[in-house]
């Protein structure tokens, strides 16, 4: 899930991948029968009308497993897309982020989506819009100056959103889905995206169960922050004292005292909630904080063993989230 930048809206750049038309070398590579072993690239364009939400769309199909370029040659597509089928592991699906002022709306975009087409790649296009208030009003939050507002007669914004709208009347026509982004929230946004390029299967969720010590203080990126330090600390016998709480003669101490097998249970009822509900809100990451003070024996212990519990349960409930367990403070002391 990586997203490139490449600020090729100007001049026009050098380019290895040939010059057998606007997606580049894809189509001589077809016409020599290409490598049929390699795996099959989707590829969907995403465009429209500045302020619409090309940004949000980018960082949902990122979530949702594509590999996102921003405003790439148009020389180069045919060249991405070909490395993308023979890389490992390989890129099956790309999206393009195209704005006015790529080169790629200087030529005929129906000669770029056709060309990929006959050579087999899937190609969609999603355009996004949304009514001139909106975009008026985002433009202002944003405090920048719209593409296109110097081209315009009187160099306003209602006027570079208007030229705007004539120079893509002809790439919305195209457009395989047309999004208005004018009521939606980004949480509405999301669903819409993931219905149509999800792939039809729930994302993974990506959880991290972190252990720490308060002693050093409350990790900055917790989602949820679950307190150990009620538990008896084995710190005090000295027996266990040199021991971690990934290992077994301290985590059955630890596991075995009285509230520590209801707490965990109700942790993970808390955890199964909240995950559900960031599913439905679109949110795709997750960090919880399991704390005692110095980090090494109880949090460890609560942290391996709900780790252990959230991963069983996504194995039996289909596509399993992603869940891992780290110790910040293990072995700080």
């Amino acid at each position: 899930m990586t997203r490139v930048e490449s600020n090729n809206s100007a001049g026009s750049p050098r380019s290895t991948a040939g010059r057998t038309g606007p997606a580049g070398t894809l189509g001589a590579s077809v016409e020599r029968g290409g490598n049929p072993a390699q795996p099959k690239v989707e590829v969907v364009i995403v465009t429209g009308l500045s302020g619409a939400g090309r940004g949000t769309a980018a960082r949902v199909l990122e979530d949702l497993g594509w590999y996102v370029t921003d405003n790439l040659p148009p020389e180069l597509i045919g060249r991405m897309v070909e490395l993308g089928a023979s890389a490992e592991p390989p890129i099956r699906r790309l999206a393009l982020v195209m704005d006015v002022r790529s080169r790629f709306f200087t030529g005929d975009l129906s000669a770029v989506t056709d060309q990929l087409r006959s050579a087999g790649v899937p190609t969609r296009i999603l355009f996004l819009e949304a009514s001139d208030d909106v975009l008026i009003r985002r433009f202002g939050f944003a405090r920048r100056r719209h593409p296109l507002q110097s081209e315009s007669a009187d160099g306003t914004l209602s006027a570079g959103i208007a030229a705007e709208r004539i120079r893509l009347s002809a790439v919305k026509t195209a457009a395989d889905l047309v999004i208005d982004t004018t009521e939606l929230s980004i949480h509405q946004l999301h669903r819409k995206l993931e219905e149509a390029y999800g792939g039809g299967a729930p994302t993974a969720l990506q959880l991290t169960v972190q252990s720490f010590g308060f002693k050093y203080g409350v990790p900055l990126d917790a989602d949820m922050v679950l307190d150990v330090r009620f538990l008896p600390n084995p710190h005090w016998i000295p027996e266990l004292r040199e021991h971690s709480g990934q290992e077994t003669v301290v985590s059955e101490y630890v596991l075995s005292r009285p509230g520590a097998a209801d707490y965990l249970s109700t942790c993970h009822h808390l955890v199964d909630l909240t995950t559900n509900g960031y599913r439905q809100e679109g949110k795709r990451y997750m960090t919880v904080a399991v704390g005692c003070t110095g980090g090494k024996h109880r949090s460890v212990a609560i942290a391996e063993a709900l780790g252990e519990l959230i991963g069983s349960e996504t194995e039996k409930s289909g596509p399993a989230d992603v869940v891992r367990v780290v110790h910040r403070d293990l072995g700080r002391e």
